[in-house]
């Protein structure tokens, strides 16, 4: 049988501009995992340079520097999440959730009667 399920996807924005979505939320805990721009970009398939210019985007469009950089020596250098950054990665995973919550029991209650939805086998999940 097919199950029908609800999606959807959730990003903030400064001005009408996207600012922290899927893909920046990504690279920064991939930054936060790995201590390196370089190691959570090749990781995604991005450029060093095009992780760069988003890391800069996003601190130019806050005022608040979101990766604590030191310079390395014979083992290179390190990069961190600032603790604005953590914050915001904190913030957006309570919205995403609770977003996904209310839109997972909206579904429910719309669509509780339609054949193609199975309410006793829906997954609940903290996508």
């Amino acid at each position: 049988m097919n199950r029908l399920q609800v999606r959807s996807k959730i990003w903030l924005e400064l001005d009408g501009e996207p600012f922290l979505g899927a893909g920046r939320e990504r690279l920064l805990r991939l930054i936060h995992q790995h201590g390196s721009i370089n190691a959570a970009a090749q990781e995604l398939g991005l450029s060093y340079r095009k992780a760069w210019s988003q890391l800069k985007a996003m601190e130019e469009k806050l005022d608040l520097p979101m990766i604590a950089r030191s310079k390395g020596g014979t083992g290179g250098g390190e990069s961190t999440l600032t603790a604005a950054a953590l914050d915001l990665l904190n913030r957006y995973d309570q919205l995403r959730c609770g977003i996904n919550r209310h839109v997972d029991n909206k579904f429910m209650e719309t669509f509780a009667s339609c054949a193609a939805f199975d309410a006793d086998n829906h997954p609940f999940d903290e996508r």
